[in-house]
Parts: C-alpha cells; sequence; structure tokens
C-alpha cells in the first residue's frame, strides 16, 4: 500500500516537475507573443489611421482608394504579427506563408469576377473617367454617376431610375461622358413645310440662331441638310456651355417656331 502511494506522489511529482520545466521554457515565449499581438494591433490602427490620413491629403486622391488602402496595409501588418507570434511557439512560418499562398490563390479563383470588379473600380477611381454628379453612357447603361465604389457604380437615370453597375462592365465598355467637357455642339433640325420659301425660312432662322444661340467661339450656323418632296430641311448647328446645353435647345427651338409662325411660313415638325 505505501509503495502504490509512492508512485502515486514520484508520478505527481515528476509531472509538476515537467510542467515547470514547461512553464519555464514557454513562459517568455507567451509573454513575448502576448506583447508583439498587442503591440502589433495597436500598431496597425495606428497605420491605418495615419496612412488613410496622409492619403487624403494628396490632392486628387479618391477617399475611396485612400479608405481601401489603409485598410490593405492594416490587414498586411496584422498578418505579419500572427506569422511572428507563431514563431515564437516554433512554428515554420516557410509552411504558413505557403498555405496562406494557397488560400489566397483558392481564394482568388473563386472570387475571379469580385476581384475584376475591384480592379475595375480601382482603376475608374484612379483615372477618372467619370465622376460623382456627371452624366455618362456605357454600352446599355446610361445616367448621372452616383457614387463610383470598389465593386459596382450606382447612377440615376434622366428618368430618376437607380441603376447599379459592376465595375467590371463600365470599365471594360466605351464611355461616353456628356458632362466633362466644358462646351458641346447642339443641333436643331427644322423641317420646313412643301411650300415654305427656303431663302426667307433661311434667313428668319438664320436671325433667330444669332439672337438666342449662346455666345461661343463659334457662331451658329444654318444649312440646308435635306431636300425630299419638295421641302428642305434646315440644320441650326452651335456651340454652347455643357451646363445650359439642354435648356438652350429647348429655348432656341421655341424662338425659331415663334419665329417661322409670325413669319407665316409653314413648318412640318422642329427637332
Amino acid at each position: 500500500m505505501e509503495a502504490g502511494t509512492q508512485d502515486v506522489v514520484r508520478a505527481a511529482s515528476g509531472a509538476w516537475d515537467a510542467l515547470s520545466a514547461l512553464a519555464v521554457a514557454y513562459g517568455f515565449s507567451v509573454i513575448g507573443a502576448i506583447i508583439l499581438l498587442v503591440a502589433g494591433i495597436l500598431l496597425a490602427g495606428a497605420t491605418q489611421r495615419w496612412s488613410y490620413a496622409g492619403l487624403k491629403r494628396v490632392r486628387g486622391f479618391d477617399e475611396t482608394l485612400a479608405r481601401f488602402f489603409s485598410q490593405i496595409l492594416r490587414y498586411v501588418i496584422l498578418v505579419l504579427v500572427g506569422i511572428t507570434v507563431l514563431a515564437q511557439f516554433g512554428v515554420q512560418t516557410a509552411s504558413v506563408l505557403a498555405a496562406l499562398g494557397a488560400a489566397g490563390l483558392a481564394i482568388g479563383l473563386a472570387l475571379q469576377g469580385t476581384l475584376q470588379n475591384i480592379a475595375a473600380g480601382i482603376m475608374l477611381l484612379v483615372l477618372k473617367p467619370f465622376r460623382a454628379g456627371e452624366y455618362i453612357e456605357a454600352g446599355a447603361v446610361q445616367g448621372t454617376i452616383e457614387e463610383i465604389g470598389l465593386f459596382a457604380t450606382e447612377l440615376k437615370s434622366s428618368d430618376g431610375i437607380y441603376i447599379l453597375a459592376p465595375n467590371s462592365t463600365l470599365w471594360n465598355t466605351p464611355v461616353k461622358n456628356f458632362s466633362r467637357n466644358k462646351s458641346r455642339r447642339n443641333d436643331i433640325v427644322v423641317k420646313l413645310g412643301a411650300e415654305a420659301p427656303l431663302p426667307e425660312a433661311r434667313r428668319v432662322v438664320e436671325d433667330v440662331a444669332r439672337k438666342n444661340a449662346p455666345k461661343a467661339a463659334l457662331a451658329p450656323s444654318v444649312f440646308v441638310s435635306e431636300r425630299a418632296d419638295g421641302a428642305a430641311t434646315l440644320t441650326v448647328r452651335y456651340w454652347s456651355p455643357t451646363r445650359q446645353w439642354a435648356d438652350s435647345g429647348i429655348n432656341l427651338s421655341e424662338e425659331i417656331a415663334g419665329a417661322l409662325a409670325a413669319a407665316a411660313i409653314p413648318v412640318a415638325s422642329i427637332a
């Protein structure tokens, strides 16, 4: 009985000695790992804030890109801190990096379409083919830009419909930006009636265009663009500031219609 008790005591003593040895051997590693982890988390957060503030001060740098790159930098620091902590316990970091690389490749293949949208979003934000508030047309997508995100772009159509377009679609399609240039050309087509006297009609339209078209470097021009079935079609071509393009077309069309009506010149249509 005493022999059994002594064996238990010796076994317990041996286990305690083993635990004490492990505590001594790994105690400093655990403390160092905790310190590294806390310091790494604090450093990652501070680096994200500093990089975001610094990128925002760069003239022309988009805020969405500044937020994205600062977050990426934070995650990179956290991953490096995690690998360093594992190295404190003797884990082979080369195998960890290989595993992370394989996982990253698998995730990249699974999210290929999403990554394409992110890459396209970065290019759109860097090159700025359009900005918020501008009216664009890209394939079947047409509307005013509301917001450019990393994954998709929000637009509002001319009749107020919400549109969400993937960035890869906008990046891979020729884009017409109707708001980017300061001035735009406009054409008003006046189709005269068959009995309309062409010289007089042209004189009336030219007089209205000179008086009412927006002031521009090039003076407005009026020319015969078509003759069919005994009737002539006049085209009024002028340039206007982009912001006044639509309103100037409406106003000038109304002025032309009124002047031709006052001169008793028949008109088939004005567009």
